[in-house]
């Protein structure tokens, strides 16, 4: 498992900071791709439960919120929310009509899958564009895969109290404070590392960044294990070998460009 793990990274990590680095549309595309897969894992979770959210609908919603980010940011998103509620509403009308007697439940899945993923997810675009939105994202996103793997290899060692027993048995606490550790210090290393490429974020900036994000996006990881094990299932789908499908890669993801987003924009823009 951690072979697979470590081969799909080498894989998948140039082709990501390819992206990261064109910036614009190409990197939307990306992540717009990347979310929808999401989506359409996320409604495949809900119909193992018996409910049939429509899958199309869940991409389509994500993908319009990401793509709205690019091209106005924050400007025209009630014109996009005010489309995909009505379409929402109006699919679960149709669908009640033809003898699905949860529509009503299909309905909230629906709206609660396009906001959940697509409006979090779009601020890896919002990120991204900001003042050296490349140099804050490529803080921002490495911070969680440090802080995850500090958590998972002292956990693994020294994990003896149960940080959420029916959620996530094999969390603790003792990984969860090693994360911390390892966020902060991880968020002061990449400072030092992106200085040699031309950032010109301080390792303090690092430091604050890695503990916020190594604090609360643990939450995201727990969110989607909520899922999986309402439904039974260990993971998203078998898309990546060794991590499972893409809404088990973004689970933390988007907690933490969104955090780091805010965090951003009001302490240091």
């Amino acid at each position: 498992m951690l072979i697979q793990r470590i081969l799909a990274t080498i894989i998948l990590l140039p082709i990501g900071l390819v992206f990261i680095y064109l910036g614009g549309i190409w990197f939307t595309i990306l992540v717009a791709t990347l979310l929808g897969i999401a989506g359409w894992e996320y409604a495949n979770l809900f119909e193992k439960g018996g409910y049939t959210p429509p899958r199309g609908l869940i991409v389509a919603g994500v993908a319009l919120l990401v793509l709205e980010r690019y091209l106005s940011s924050f400007s025209t998103t009630h014109i996009s929310l005010t489309i995909i509620i009505l379409l929402c509403i109006t699919y679960s009308l149709r669908s009640y009509e033809k003898g699905n007697d949860h529509a009503a439940t299909d309905f909230v899945i629906t709206l609660g899958g396009i906001f959940y993923i697509g409006w979090l997810g779009a601020y890896m675009v919002s990120l991204r564009e900001i003042q050296d939105g490349i140099w804050w994202f490529l803080l921002t996103l490495p911070v969680v895969w440090i802080a995850d793997t500090g958590a998972y290899f002292i956990g693994k060692r020294y994990g003896r109290h149960k940080l959420s027993p029916q959620l996530s048995p094999k969390k603790t606490w003792e990984g969860y404070f090693a994360g911390i550790v390892s966020g902060i210090l991880g968020g002061i290393l990449l400072t030092y590392l992106l200085h040699v490429f031309g950032a010109t974020q301080t390792p303090f900036q690092g430091a604050l960044i890695g503990f916020v994000i190594a604090t609360i996006t643990p939450l995201g990881d727990l969110g989607e294990s909520m899922f999986k094990r309402q439904f039974g299932v260990k993971d998203s789908s078998n898309l990546i070998p060794g991590h499972g499908g893409a809404f088990d890669r973004i689970d933390s993801w988007i907690w933490a460009v969104t955090l780091g987003y805010y965090l951003i924009q009001a302490l240091y823009l």
